[in-house]
């Protein structure tokens, strides 16, 4: 009762002319709809909470210490758009006594998707292994968050480009060091971001019930300055009104820079099982250029769809 009654009240509003309200929380504008002012929302607490959401990374790291089923879809393409390489797959994680495993339960594979030893080819399938497969048996993991920051400072050659691409990942929006002029330009929350980009706090409703949609996108008009500027071309990310939580993130960033380019996008769908936030549906579409974080250009799209989770 108290989720449609607020949703009739969202639609009532909304069926009035919008009014959007521009404030500043900590030296940033933020614009906010007019349903936000108008139900003083404490908006200043919400957008503070979504700076520093930790919620989206612990949706990751709760598949650690759970069993899921998997049906995986990774498709390697030509310059062409065909496909060029492919897995299909269903596998089960298994985790039993703390440690997990997985079994493959279906396989089919086409192209050069694999070496002769077994081995990825391509470093897409390899980064996707490391979100949903398990090798072997793994054990002693938590789902713990607090002080697991993601660093490069520790890491070199491949391993640190895989690391800058899971912060690319996990903390969208975030400075990454060790991209040359990249890194800083990917940091939405900095002074120097607040000129080229706008960010909004909306409510929506999302699958039936009410919830929090912050959005950033680049200012328009922006000519030029777009080009050298912009890496972020859209990101918006829908939060749990109650607990803050991330429910679903999309995001696409492109850049051409000399050598290398890339252009990426995704989608990442959350769930509930037993009071933990996972990861249900995640779809990318990624072309990454020479020299940032593939060694040879890789064109790719993938799913993933987890389901029948157990603890």
């Amino acid at each position: 009762m108290r989720y449609t009654f607020l949703i009739c009240l969202l639609i009532s509003l909304r069926s009035f002319a919008q009014q959007d309200t521009t404030v500043t929380v900590e030296n940033q504008p933020f614009t906010l709809a007019e349903v936000v002012v108008r139900n003083n929302f404490d908006y200043k607490k919400v957008l503070k909470q979504i700076k520093e959401d930790t919620t989206f990374y612990k949706a990751f790291r709760n598949l650690r210490i759970l069993g899921f089923s998997s049906y995986n879809d990774i498709k390697m393409l030509d310059k062409n758009a065909a496909v060029k390489a492919s897995l299909n797959s269903k596998t089960r994680q298994n985790h039993e006594n703390g440690c997990r495993t997985m079994d493959v339960l279906e396989e089919t594979v086409t192209g050069d998707f694999y070496d002769s030893k077994q081995r990825y080819n391509y470093l897409t399938p390899e980064l996707y292994a490391g979100l949903f497969f398990t090798k072997g048996t793994v054990c002693g993991e938590n789902n713990i968050v607090k002080g697991r920051n993601l660093t490069t400072s520790d890491k070199s050659g491949m391993d640190k480009k895989k690391e800058q691409l899971k912060m690319l990942f996990f903390n969208p929006g975030k400075k990454i060091p060790g991209i040359p002029f990249i890194g800083n330009k990917l940091d939405l929350y900095d002074e120097r971001a607040q000129k080229f980009y706008n960010y909004r706090l909306d409510i929506v409703e999302y699958h039936g019930k009410l919830a929090y949609t912050f959005a950033i996108e680049p200012k328009e008009n922006l000519g030029a300055l777009r080009n050298d500027n912009i890496v972020v071309d859209e990101m918006i990310t829908w939060f749990d009104m109650v607990t803050l939580e991330v429910l679903a993130r999309k995001y696409s960033l492109s850049y051409k820079a000399g050598v290398y380019d890339f252009d990426v996008s995704m989608e990442v769908d959350m769930t509930k099982f037993q009071g933990l936030t996972v990861p249900s549906i995640l779809r990318y579409k990624g072309n990454w250029g020479v020299g940032l974080i593939f060694m040879k250009r890789e064109r790719a799209v993938f799913t993933a769809t987890l389901f029948d989770f157990k603890k």
